[in-house]
C-alpha cells in the first residue's frame, strides 16, 4: 500500500475556532514531520529512531555512502532498526 501525502484543501481552515491546527491541517503535518529529511553524522542503523519512509543524511559519508531509507517500520519492535542504503 502506497502512502500519498497530499496538500490539504485549499477549502478547509489551517486552525479551527480554537486557533489550534484543523485535524486535517494536523494530520498533513505529522505525516510531513515524520518523513523529513534527517542528516546526522554516521550511520543510522541501531541510533536513529524514525518512521517508515524518512530518509536519512550522513554528512560524514563518503561518495555511494551517503543516503538511507527507512525501509521497516521497525524490527523486533526496535524503531532504530530497518535502514538501508539507497
Amino acid at each position: 500500500m502506497a502512502i500519498r501525502i497530499v496538500q490539504p484543501s485549499s477549502g478547509r481552515p489551517i486552525l479551527n475556532e480554537g486557533g489550534a491546527p484543523a485535524a486535517q491541517f494536523n494530520t498533513w503535518l505529522k505525516l510531513i514531520t515524520e518523513r523529513t529529511l534527517i542528516i546526522g553524522t554516521g550511520l543510522p542503523e541501531s541510533i536513529t529512531e524514525a518512521a517508515q519512509g524518512a530518509l536519512y543524511l550522513d554528512q560524514a559519508g563518503v561518495a555511494g555512502n551517503l543516503l538511507y531509507v527507512k525501509r521497516d517500520a521497525d524490527i523486533g519492535g526496535d524503531k532504530t532498526k530497518g535502514w538501508i542504503l539507497v
